[in-house]
């Protein structure tokens, strides 16, 4: 207790007998109060109640102490007396200090807070405007700032952070969705109200003329535009309110999706999204390439692809529908007429995978080509991968992002390995990795788990075409293989730290077969005449794959988590904002 708590309680309470009772084994400073029921612990207690009181009264009071052991007080010896005192006074003079400390912090503050507000007061009075006679001012994304240098140009954007140096100069990180540039203000454009009240993420307008900065200073892209007028457009607001206080680094992950329309402003979540999109574009360049037609099948279908527990089921004018699981049906029914097709759309699964790896909603990439072999089929896919990587790698914009985000990243140089599932079930077994549900080996016929197939692709450190899986743990359209059919024409494409991104096989292309297999699967085929017509009407042998882009982009981007890569993640238990 602090002498002021003990000097307070000592005016509210009466002690008797003239005595302060002390008990060092069961009393106490914080609540005690002097008295024989309620002693204090510490004569220093006591000493500083008895100097609380009336100077005429205190030579009246004697300070009775009951040692750790007695039974009974006694008065106070007097070097135990004497040092008492002495604490008291050091503490008197301690609390003293710090009082006047704060009283003077307390006025330098209020004298800050005065020369502040009158600063803002004089700030309103500085009224900007344009020199008519400066040339006028081209306006141009920040993209565009290196083609016009040593120009005088506006620029529009978002404070992505600032910096006060001294009284008349500022500097202003500005951000357009193109880039960054800093911008140099100076003399009254610092002095506004406006100036003085900036906050980050406010919008502005900024003109002024782009230079190359000083030898050895710093800046995005090696300039910064240095203003001669610039204006508020929107002001963010500041105190609890602020930007950086809705989040940071350390919140957790449920903060940070909740607040996804602004985090989505951070530099590294911003390159993800651009990197997403240059890859998006490299994908349709890529099929552009290689003869492929784009289509854009319905989201909306009665029919399943991948299982009926994954579906999401909604009333469709009184019939029940589902969003679909894959276009892959719909761009089986386009090659007689487009020859080979893909579509990026989106797909959707409800299954309850709350795991860093699985989305509710995500893009899927998919392709059917005609007239393939198996062995093509594989080629199909590696060659996609090889060419989408290396059309990002060429640009150095996005090269410079991959890189920023995935340090160490290099396109590929050797082939893929092609791995039957027969031999992935050996390697599991020499390698020592067992089935989780019984600690056992791995059995043909197991489906692979995540965990273990993680753990065989990243040991081996390279992608992994992983080929011929079992009849019963396929999808009732993969044909089995001709030499051994237990195994069907299937390929997984297993990524280091990712695990699967592309999943294909090639499709049941004769007409009893297909229905055989929609016998074996316990599925109605009626609901899919339009398919099985597939096989009536001129059918050939094709396959096809589906990509899942955010897992693409994890392992490019090297995020932990395909929830970093898309705009705003749909999984168990989010569907906001």
């Amino acid at each position: 207790m602090s002498a002021a708590e003990i000097t307070t309680k000592a005016a509210q309470m009466s002690l008797e007998e003239n005595f302060v009772f002390v008990d060092e084994a069961a009393g106490s400073d914080e609540t005690g109060q002097g008295t024989k029921s309620a002693p204090y612990k510490t004569p220093l207690a006591a000493v500083t109640t008895i100097a609380s009181m009336p100077e005429e009264k205190q030579p009246t009071f004697k300070i009775q102490i009951k040692k750790t052991g007695d039974d009974e007080y006694a008065e106070i010896t007097p070097s135990a007396l004497k040092k008492a005192k002495k604490a008291h006074e050091i503490a008197a003079k301690k609390a003293k200090k710090q009082a006047e400390q704060a009283a003077k912090d307390h006025s330098e503050n209020d004298a800050k807070l005065a020369e502040e507000q009158r600063k803002l007061e004089e700030s309103k009075k500085i009224v900007l405007t344009e020199d008519s006679s400066l040339p006028q001012a081209k306006q141009i994304k920040i993209i565009d700032a290196t083609n016009n240098r040593n120009t005088r140009v506006k620029v529009y954007g978002w404070v992505s952070s600032m910096r006060v140096q001294g009284r008349s100069m500022m500097f202003i990180i500005l951000r357009d969705g193109t880039g960054y540039l800093q911008c140099v203000l100076t003399d009254r454009l610092c002095h506004t109200y406006d100036a003085l009240t900036l906050t980050q993420e406010s919008t502005v307008i900024i003109h002024g003329v782009i230079k190359e900065v000083p030898e050895g200073k710093n800046a995005p892209d090696g300039h910064e535009l240095v203003a001669d007028y610039w204006e508020v457009v929107g002001k963010a607001p500041g105190g609890d309110e602020a930007f950086a206080s809705r989040f940071n680094s350390e919140s957790d992950p449920s903060v940070l999706y909740h607040e996804r329309h602004l985090v989505i402003r951070d530099e590294t979540a911003s390159s993800v999204l651009k990197v997403r999109s240059r890859v998006m574009r490299a994908f349709r360049d890529h099929f552009e390439s290689v003869g492929y037609n784009e289509v854009t099948p319905p989201c909306m279908v009665q029919t399943q692809v991948e299982g009926g527990s994954t579906l999401f089921s909604f009333n469709y004018y009184g019939e029940n529908a589902y969003l679909t699981q894959s276009s892959q049906l719909y761009l089986e029914t386009c090659l007689p007429s487009l020859g080979a097709v893909y579509t990026l759309s989106e797909s959707y699964r409800a299954e309850k995978s709350n795991t860093r790896r699985h989305l509710s909603e995500y893009t899927h990439c998919e392709a059917e080509v005609p007239f393939i072999s198996f062995e093509d089929l594989l080629d199909c896919i590696e060659n996609m991968i090889k060419d989408v990587v290396d059309r990002v790698w060429a640009e150095p914009a996005t090269r410079a992002m991959i890189e920023k985000l995935n340090p160490g990243f290099k396109p590929f140089a050797e082939p893929f390995v092609r791995m039957r599932y027969e031999n992935a079930i050996k390697w599991l077994n020499e390698h020592g990795i067992k089935r989780e549900e019984d600690g056992k080996d791995f059995e043909f016929g197991d489906d692979i788990p995540e965990a273990p197939e993680r753990k065989m692709t990243d040991a081996i450190g390279k992608p992994i075409l992983l080929t011929h899986f079992p009849v019963p743990i396929k999808a009732f359209y993969m044909p089995p293989t001709k030499d051994d059919t237990r195994v069907t024409e299937s390929v997984d494409l297993l990524m280091p730290g990712v695990g699967e991104i592309v999943g294909g096989s090639m499709r049941i292309w004769d007409y009893d077969t297909l229905l055989a297999a929609y016998k074996r699967e316990g599925l109605d085929p009626a609901p899919y005449y339009w398919y099985l017509d597939q096989r009536k009407f001129g059918t050939c042998p094709h396959g096809g794959f589906g990509l899942g882009v955010e897992r693409f982009l994890a392992w490019l981007t090297n995020r932990f988590t395909v929830r970093e890569c898309c705009l705003y993640p749909r999984f168990v238990g989010r569907c906001q904002p």
